[in-house]
């Protein structure tokens, strides 16, 4: 039997983004062919790290992560754009994927979108180097120092759209199936949030900003990393909305947006395994409906 081919579009959402891995694997193994990819920040990583052929690599790594070993990869940066530099992860991503690998030479399609901040608009990399593309993506605004490319200054792709189904809208794939990390909230079943080791890499950070960035009478006034982080997540849900409503893909994967923490890069064994159970939940419902009589 032939294997249907899907059409990939991975959302943004920080450490949530670590489901799209446990959603690949999920389909893979249920026979689902993955011909292209479209991705937003976390989406644009993993979606890149698959087209690339790395992410099995890439999930064994993730996997021995402990809280520690994150903040050992957080290099702060003094520049007044981005308070984290990123050049400890891209330099792991690089050892893993190989230099100057370009994404019109992939087995795979695929786009990395970024947000264009001086012109406002949609910056669609479908050639081009591949690790320039996803770094431009994930430069969430205030946190990740943006890129210069070209004449742009880019940063996080989910800034203007969080689930980039357009880019794929075109393809002549059997199903078009998105995972949306900014689902709705759910009351169980959830990875506690803002555990210890949350707050731990929040106080690390935040301290470092406030230190740094803030005059010492303002430093009990600053909760950085929830200002940032829920700004972010209330501009998406609004975005995320519109698109789906726009263009509704053919599955739909929703992982919610209080899974875990926007940070918790540490849990990632609970968050992949999270994206198996709601993947084969959401195919299974898809197959059922398909063998419905017209």
């Amino acid at each position: 039997m032939q294997k249907k081919t899907v059409s990939l579009v991975l959302g943004s959402g920080g450490a949530r983004g670590y489901a799209h891995i446990g959603v690949i694997d999920v389909l893979e193994k249920s026979g689902y062919e993955i011909k292209s990819i479209s991705g937003s920040s976390m989406g644009a990583l993993i979606g890149g790290l698959y087209a690339a052929g790395k992410l099995q690599d890439y999930k064994e790594w993730v996997l021995s992560l402990d809280m520690f070993s994150v903040l050992k990869l957080v290099d702060f940066s003094f520049a007044a754009t981005g308070v984290i530099k990123g050049d400890k992860v891209f330099d792991v991503l690089e050892t893993l994927v190989g230099k100057n690998v370009k994404i019109e030479n992939l087995p795979i399609d695929f786009t990395a979108v970024a947000t264009d901040i001086d012109t406002q608009k949609e910056i669609w990399f479908q050639e081009g180097d591949l690790l320039s593309a996803i770094r431009a993506s994930i430069a969430i605004p205030t946190i990740f120092t943006p890129v210069r490319s070209d004449k742009h200054l880019l940063v996080d792709g989910g800034i203007l759209n969080p689930l980039p189904t357009v880019p794929l809208l075109s393809d002549t794939n059997d199903l078009l199936i998105a995972v949306n990390l900014n689902g709705e909230r759910k009351a169980d079943k959830m990875i506690e949030q803002h555990s210890d080791e949350e707050e731990s890499i929040q106080q690390k950070i935040t301290e470092f900003i406030q230190k740094n960035f803030f005059e010492d009478e303002k430093k009990e006034e600053v909760n950085y990393f929830t200002i940032v982080s829920k700004t972010i997540e209330t501009m998406q849900n609004l975005i995320t909305r519109y698109e789906l409503a726009a263009h509704q893909p053919d599955i739909v994967i929703d992982i919610p947006k209080n899974l875990c923490g926007f940070y918790e890069f540490h849990e990632a064994q609970k968050i992949i395994e999270y994206g198996e159970r709601t993947a084969r939940r959401a195919i299974s419902e898809y197959q059922k409906i398909e063998k419905l009589p017209s």
